[in-house]
């Protein structure tokens, strides 16, 4: 494991940090107009959040096409917490409102 990815995994992220990274992913998800699919696979997951961070590990080569290495490891931390997979759900509905 990388140097930043230790740090990551040991630090967690700042408030403004998992804000920022919740907001970007909504507005990506929104701009593909996969708003719908995005809700119903994030609301089946929230019960399993930390073992769905940690099968983002396993399929980390396909979504380094989206993201940084930085951000795809800030991802997984984030999604390890149950709470960010809820604020990440009502990011994506806001911004498909305002759309």
């Amino acid at each position: 494991m990388a140097m930043f990815e230790m740090e990551v995994f040991e630090k967690g992220l700042s408030d403004e940090r998992r804000t920022e990274l919740i907001d970007e992913i909504a507005k990506k998800i929104v701009s593909m107009g996969m708003t719908v699919p995005a809700i119903l696979f994030l609301e089946s997951m929230k019960p399993l959040s930390f073992v769905g961070s940690q099968v983002m590990v396993f399929f980390q080569p396909m979504f380094r096409a989206f993201f940084s290495f930085k951000q795809y490891d800030e991802i997984a931390v984030m999604l390890e917490e149950r709470e960010n997979v809820e604020r990440l759900i009502l990011a994506i509905e806001r911004m498909d409102r305002e759309r």
